[in-house]
């Protein structure tokens, strides 16, 4: 009992990597692989954490410069460069220290973090679109292949219909005609497979270049919730970069200001003389403004201008993102009202045909051709049905997706 109880173990472990290797990838499942693989992503991660590292040096004061020299000393006649003979001739070295107030200082570290939020807003936008790329390219990749399963499908219906055509024509119950109008159909159906299986194959390579990997097959997507207007548009890419910009221009704007009053360097140095008393040196160097309205000024009102610009970009990015909603709602809602009544009046319709022309065909009222067409008008049907539900997925995923708060969360 025990030796067959860890054989079965032993042979259900050995096929464990198999089995789960053929799972379906799910959305999810895609939307974290690109969000761990993408290099887009790690490119803006970068960029965050080079802002940070620069915001810590914001604050701090200027580095001191250290000045050594000789004073005096004489070049001509019989003790040039000798600095041991005139008395006038002296050693220094000494030290300045330009000194930035702290309100400055303070002013130059918000500005550092206001990049760091604009940093921080791109690797959150540079998430979402990833993430949101790969829901399309995933809503593209699983569509196709449901698409290649019923073109697959009319390809096995023309096969037995063609199939029993040869029989009913061997047995003089059927005509070369029907023969030959089901050969062409189902040359017809493999030339659609091909199509349709070439644009499956591209749809998996777009979502390869995402995910980096390819999937043996797909689950059905499941999409989050979408959201209302206020929050989509509160959390657009274009909405909260616009945010962190206008932050970072008011930032500078400050410091533009705050430059009009300038900082002072102090320097000090020690003197030494051969045969005399050392000597110190104190003193103070302020730069005087000769020009603020021509250059402290102007500068300070071409940052003022920048802070009215990213503002008038703001207004118009929230502008946007509303349309951008009004017409990706308006579009889910008239794809899910198509695809309600598509199914009512087309589907449903195109099934009771298929029905009503097998019931015929075993009665012998209609022919294999019949029987085809039938077959083959539910499938295109299916088809269409397949494609509206595909546009009404897509827009939902721009809607879940494309913000950034929303996006990058799930």
């Amino acid at each position: 009992m025990f030796p067959r109880f860890l054989l079965a173990a032993v042979t259900a472990a050995a096929m464990l990597p198999t089995l789960v290797s053929a799972a379906p990838l799910g959305l999810d499942q895609a939307l974290q692989l690109a969000a761990e693989r993408s290099q887009i992503v790690r490119a803006a991660s970068a960029g965050a954490l080079g802002a940070a590292e620069a915001a810590r040096a914001a604050g701090q004061l200027p580095d001191p410069m250290l000045s050594v020299g000789i004073d005096n000393l004489p070049v001509t006649g019989p003790e040039r460069l000798r600095t041991t003979t005139d008395s006038m001739t002296m050693k220094r070295i000494g030290i300045s220290q330009e000194w930035v107030p702290s309100g400055k200082r303070a002013l130059r570290t918000a500005a550092a973090q206001a990049r760091v939020g604009r940093e921080a807003a791109l690797r959150d936008e540079a998430l979402a679109e990833t993430r949101l790329q790969t829901a399309l390219a995933y809503l593209d990749a699983y569509f196709a292949s449901e698409a290649l399963k019923l073109t697959e499908l009319t390809e096995h219906h023309v096969h037995e219909e063609l199939e029993a055509a040869k029989a009913r024509l061997a047995s003089a119950t059927g005509s070369s005609q029907e023969v030959l109008a089901l050969t062409a159909a189902r040359g017809v159906a493999e030339d659609d497979s091909a199509e349709v299986g070439q644009a499956q194959e591209a749809a998996l390579v777009a979502l390869q270049r995402w995910i980096v990997m390819r999937p043996d097959s797909l689950a059905p997507p499941e999409l989050p919730p979408t959201f209302d207007e206020a929050a989509y548009v509160a959390s657009h890419p274009r909405v909260l970069a616009a945010q962190r910009e206008l932050e970072v221009a008011r930032s500078e704007a400050s410091v533009a200001a705050s430059d009009r009053r300038p900082n002072w360097t102090w320097q000090l140095s020690y003197g030494q003389r051969t045969g005399l008393p050392d000597l110190m040196s104190f003193g103070v160097a302020i730069p005087l403004p000769v020009a603020p309205a021509e250059r402290q000024d102007r500068e300070s009102a071409a940052k003022l201008a920048v802070v009215e610009q990213v503002e008038a970009k703001g207004e118009e990015a929230q502008r946007l993102a509303s349309a951008e909603f009004q017409s990706l709602a308006s579009d889910a809602r008239r794809l899910q009202a198509r695809a309600e009544r598509y199914r009512a009046a087309v589907l449903t319709i195109a099934q009771q045909r298929t029905q009503a022309a097998l019931a015929g065909y075993r009665s012998n009222q209609v022919t294999l051709m019949t029987v085809f067409e039938a077959r083959h008008a539910e499938v295109e049907a299916q088809r269409k049905q397949l494609a509206l539900q595909r546009d009404l997925a897509k827009a939902r995923a721009q809607l879940a997706f494309k913000p950034v708060a929303l996006g990058s969360a799930r």
